[in-house]
């Protein structure tokens, strides 16, 4: 009746939506220390605050020559390392980017917004072409940024978690996402590339003016997720050290910064 009050009950309010993350990891080999510090301790802490989505990226990892069993056990063996740093799949999703056709579909989709010229400018294709641009170099070197762009703006992400190695290709993939929606219409969300504060940037033990890699060529570079505790200490023995007596950190002592970057991070003191 009119003037009377409404004493209804209201519709329970919807949730708000928790911003969503997505983040993908290369099964090129085991993973090592830098991945558990720059990237999987992450993965487990962001549970709490998003909505989040970690993919096994193998169609990236096809950009050089794989042998199908190798990539497959490696596939594997990424996902199992997720859920044993602490992914939880009740809470997060876990996927192989090979399994679902559209990270592909829409690889070729923003191919036809994406520019030559931009994609030249990639500067992780740079290092890795040594500069140049051959013949022989693979066209999915080339394209493997507007295939991570696929990967992100497929879930709606709001933010990804990367390296500073990698924010130039989020940024590709905002500039592609904004000019897909001003052409189309608002289809995709923006993402923001997030840099964790405490990511430490963990560098070769063979090389400390090169990222730690699980590519490189000595296994004396890299600490392994899997390696046992005797080839560990082996490793850091062996590990490159800096001249004079003081040990300390500093831009004149790369390898000692290095050693106490990784035992600051693990030990989580300053």
């Amino acid at each position: 009746m009119s003037g009377q009050p409404d004493t209804s009950t209201p519709p329970e309010a919807k949730p708000a939506r928790r911003p969503r993350v997505f983040s993908g990891t290369q099964p090129t080999g085991a993973l090592h220390l830098g991945n558990y510090l720059g990237a999987l301790r992450g993965y487990v802490a962001m549970q709490e605050t998003h909505d989040c989505v970690y993919c096994v990226v193998d169609l990236h990892a096809i950009t050089v020559r794989q042998k199908r069993a190798e990539l497959r056990r490696n596939t594997i063996d990424v996902a199992n390392t997720f859920l044993a740093s602490g992914v939880d799949p009740e809470r997060s999703i876990i996927i192989v980017q090979s399994h679902v056709p559209q990270h592909s579909e829409l690889a070729w989709i923003l191919n036809t917004v994406a520019y030559m010229g931009e994609l030249r400018r990639m500067t992780q294709f740079k290092d890795k072409t040594g500069g140049g641009e051959g013949e022989s170099i693979g066209v999915g070197l080339f394209d493997y940024p507007v295939l991570m762009a696929a990967d992100i703006l497929l879930y709606r992400a709001d933010a990804v978690p990367v390296g500073e190695d990698q924010k130039q290709h989020v940024e590709l993939t905002r500039d592609l996402a904004e000019r897909f929606n001003n052409a189309f219409g608002k289809t995709f969300v923006v993402p923001e590339p997030v840099i964790p504060a405490d990511a430490a940037r963990i560098m070769g033990l063979d090389d400390p003016l090169k990222k730690m890699s699980k590519s490189a060529g000595s296994e004396y570079n890299y600490i392994a997720l899997m390696d046992p505790p005797d080839v560990i200490r082996r490793k850091i023995k062996r590990a490159v050290t800096d001249s004079g007596t003081e040990v300390r950190v500093g831009e004149d002592k790369p390898a000692l910064t290095n050693l106490l970057t990784v035992y600051s991070a693990l030990s989580r003191e300053p």
